[in-house]
């Protein structure tokens, strides 16, 4: 008996680094958020104290979540784009425009890591300490260049994936 042939959406393409990794951080940076929020909320109110140091803890997680996220949209394809415009196009302009959107997002994000690397060795360097605690600063700016690099990482993968498989690449692709 013959099997059914699918001619409706391609097979999934997957990274062949587990999103699981950042989707991970990005929780748990959530979760210390909250917990260093709640905990200042319920010290402000009932000591009369506020907790503003962690206000330096807050802005970090904030930043490496947000470059977390950007890492998992960028490898399941679900970075912004004009939909309107790329779905009228056929499978090569889609392709091209694929190719420029990912290109372009590995070089802005390339640029961060050289530039966010600059900026933490000269943090380093000059010991410079964070306004409210005193911690070196270079430790909070690290995360900046790291997390880049693995956005990078991210795009190229999914453009050399996109290069191997057009056919994934489909008019509403990306859509959550």
């Amino acid at each position: 008996m013959a099997e059914p042939t699918s001619t409706s959406a391609p097979a999934p393409d997957k990274p062949r680094v587990p999103l699981a990794i950042e989707e991970a951080l990005a929780a748990a940076a959530i979760a210390v958020m909250g917990l260093i929020t709640f905990a200042n909320v319920v010290t402000r109110y009932t000591t009369n104290v506020s907790l503003a140091f962690t206000e330096e803890y807050a802005i970090v997680l904030m930043v490496a979540m947000t470059l977390l996220g950007a890492s998992v949209a960028v490898a399941r394809d679900h970075h912004i784009r004009i939909g309107f415009l790329i779905d009228r196009f056929g499978p090569r302009g889609r392709l091209r425009a694929e190719l420029l959107a990912l290109g372009v997002t590995a070089l802005v994000f390339g640029a961060l890591v050289v530039l966010g690397t600059l900026m933490t060795i000269d943090e380093y360097r000059f010991e410079i300490s964070s306004p409210g605690l005193g911690v070196p600063q270079w430790l909070y700016t690290l995360w900046l260049p790291l997390l880049s690099a693995v956005v990078t990482l991210r795009a190229l993968g999914r453009a050399v994936r996109v290069v191997r498989r057009p056919d994934i690449l489909q008019a509403g692709a990306g859509e959550p």
